[in-house]
């Protein structure tokens, strides 16, 4: 069915069918790759019936995706192409898009022309582990025809486009094609039949594979965890962060490649095939010393260096005038540990892990069986990596976010107004921490945000006024996202009291909730903020009563202008160390707030003389603008405390409470 709820074409049903269970094999595609296609009747605005070829979209995931991703086209407007003399790339790019069915339609693959000009129904093309491995060694055609047998065809490397295309389609005679670092093709008119003919020539492969392997031992490498792998994470995380915040992940089944003697070789060699090249760049950088600060620092040096001259000696292959791309390294080898991958969110970094799981596997897979290695040369790995064609997957998808990569930690974040500023977080693509007594409320939040197609909230329940909490409310951070990048100061609860009537034991747990927990993540956050070596921001959520208290409130008073001398303190020593300090004092802000309970509420009417009800609307009056105050008002000012438009700005206070004349900052 549609989306619409109508039948989808029998070719079509069956191709959306066979991608999803090719793209549910990582082995055979990573991260939804590789690009299948069917064929059948279709008919035009005229009410023709034609020959239509459904066929993956650039960027498509053939895991998850539907029959939207399958663009249709016209065969009888593809096929006449493939008796060009030569046909370039962008002039491929245009006529294709010209036989769209519907011109609105995403952009096809890249490979389009092969699955049109092989004749069978039915194509696959993957990018299978077990065949690039066959392809990664000096033998490659003669390995393929002792693995596979006679009737499978090889071509030697040639970037995918027009004449790969025609080449595959001279060998359509064959049962499949082995394409050299790139993957496997293969066709039938019988959906089913097409898949199996797919598995078999993996499964053949990876028994060939396995006969010959003489499997290179790791070397004894002591595990790195602990105080040490958060001191990496940190020191790396600032030094991956030079061209922009970047979240870390480390992956462990990396360990398999990181502990091998060999590890300089593997890495050198770069990727198996150039698809892998979006997600993880030329080569990965290993780190032989992980806890020497000074070597870790010197490592992303050197691959940045590296990195340049490959750029600068390369350049003039380039299609147009193409910029480098940063140049700093997105997978880190490391023995003892395995693999740490930076992205711009944890589902970036993910992706770019699994692809560099498959690369270094399918890499070591081919130095066992072989005994050597023959990546692509450099020259064509860089005709890949700045290829206009797959830098075009990199536009697709969510827009630039202005948070996208940076790590936060929010308290009080299960309502009100820490709910609200780290859910706007999250919409700006930070990958938060969320932090509360409530676990319930928390889990909820998170689930919520990642349904809205936001990066995944990590959560954290327990009480920020006990050291060990909020010491793991860091390492939350640190060990899921690689570091940090701002904290918010929200968590906190109303004392309403007079002062001859309030329990010393209420009076210490104001203190405790709202400024010993505030003081706590300040120190333990600046510390780490200190290690990273890249600052950061700390933002607390004061009061409109840490200027104009009220009588009855002495309790909560005191502890939010406690919370902005903490403040003007973190903003003095944090200084040195790029860390910027500032505060907002919301006041009277209601929506999704748990403040007001427990009787506050009616306490504080009863201290203006009011109903309960009427309490809302008495604070509007009272202030300057007679507005009411919403925790989206205060999310807005706290984002901006914590992003580089503030960048100039520590020790302020922002009065977010309608303009209450006492209150105003002096």
């Amino acid at each position: 069915m549609t989306a619409s709820g109508a039948a989808l074409p029998a070719p079509l049903a069956a191709l959306v069918a066979r991608s999803r269970a090719i793209g549910a094999d990582a082995a055979l595609v990573v991260n939804g790759g590789g690009n299948t296609s069917a064929k059948g009747d279709a008919v035009d605005h005229l009410g023709r019936t034609r020959r239509a070829l459904w066929v993956k979209a650039s960027g498509g995931d053939l895991a998850t995706g539907d029959e939207r991703i399958y663009p249709a086209l016209w065969i009888d407007e593809l096929e006449p192409l493939r008796g060009f003399a030569r046909l370039g790339d962008a002039d491929m790019v245009r006529l294709v898009r010209r036989a769209l069915v519907d011109p609105t339609a995403p952009r096809p693959s890249i490979e389009t022309l092969l699955h049109a000009f092989l004749p069978a129904t039915h194509v696959d093309h993957v990018h299978a582990d077990a065949i690039c491995a066959l392809t990664n060694q000096p033998r490659g055609r003669d390995v393929v025809r002792e693995a596979l047998g006679d009737r499978w065809a090889y071509v030697d490397w040639l970037r995918p486009g027009f004449d790969l295309a025609r080449q595959v389609a001279d060998l359509a005679g064959h049962d499949g094609v082995v394409l050299a670092h790139h993957g496997l093709v293969t066709w039938d008119d019988d959906p089913d039949a097409c898949l199996a003919r797919t598995r078999a020539a993996v499964a053949a492969a990876d028994a060939y594979l396995a006969a010959r392997t003489s499997p290179t031992p790791a070397t004894a490498v002591a595990d790195l965890g602990g105080d040490d792998l958060d001191t990496l994470l940190l020191r790396l995380r600032g030094a991956l962060s030079r061209t922009g915040r970047r979240v870390l992940l480390v992956d462990e089944r990396l360990r398999a490649v990181a502990d091998r003697g060999d590890r300089a070789e593997i890495a050198s060699a770069g990727v198996p095939t150039g698809d892998h090249m979006l997600w993880v760049k030329p080569w990965p950088v290993v780190l032989d010393e992980p806890r020497d600060p000074a070597a870790v620092a010197a490592a992303v040096d050197a691959y940045e260096q590296r990195y340049a001259a490959y750029y600068e000696a390369h350049r003039p292959l380039l299609e147009g005038d193409i910029p480098m791309r940063d140049p700093l390294p997105r997978v880190a080898l490391v023995p003892g540990l395995g693999g740490v991958v930076a992205g711009a969110s944890a589902e970036d970094a993910r992706r770019a892990a699994e692809t560099a799981y498959h690369a270094g596997l399918t890499l070591a897979r081919a130095k066992d069986a072989f005994g050597e290695l023959a990546p692509l040369p450099e020259s064509e790995t860089f005709r890949f990596d700045y290829w206009p064609l797959e830098l075009y997957k990199l536009t697709l998808g969510d827009p630039a976010r202005p948070f996208a990569g940076t790590v936060h930690i929010v308290t009080g974040a299960a309502s009100g107004i820490g709910r609200t500023i780290a859910l706007e977080l999250a919409r700006a693509g930070a990958s938060v921490v969320a932090a509360d007594l409530d676990g319930d409320l928390l889990e909820e939040f998170s689930d919520g945000a990642a349904a809205e197609g936001l990066p995944r909230p990590a959560w954290l329940a327990g009480d920020q006024s006990d050291e060990t909490v909020v010491a793991e409310t860091v390492r939350t951070a640190i060990r899921r996202f690689g570091g940090l990048d701002g904290v918010v100061l929200s968590a906190g609860i109303g004392i309403a009291s007079p002062l001859e009537e309030l329990e010393a034991a209420r009076w210490r747990r104001g203190l405790e909730v709202n400024l010993t927990s505030a003081f706590l993540l300040t120190r333990e956050a600046m510390r780490r903020m200190r290690t990273q070596g890249i600052g950061g921001a700390i933002v607390y959520v004061a009061s409109k009563n840490a200027f104009a208290p009220g009588a009855g409130f002495g309790g909560y008073s005191v502890t939010k202008a406690g919370m902005l001398q903490l403040m003007r303190i973190a903003a003095l020593e944090g200084g040195p160390i790029g860390v910027r300090a500032n505060a907002v004092n919301p006041d009277a802000v209601f929506d999704n707030s748990r403040l007001w309970a427990g009787g506050l509420r009616e306490q504080r009417a009863a201290e203006h003389g009011i109903k309960p009800e009427e309490l809302e609307d008495f604070y509007a009056r009272r202030n300057l603008l007679h507005r009411h105050v919403t925790t989206n008002d205060v999310a807005s000012a706290v984002l901006f405390l914590l992003s580089e438009a503030s960048s100039r700005t520590t020790g302020a206070v922002i009065p977010v409470d309608g303009g209450v004349a006492a209150a105003f900052p002096r």
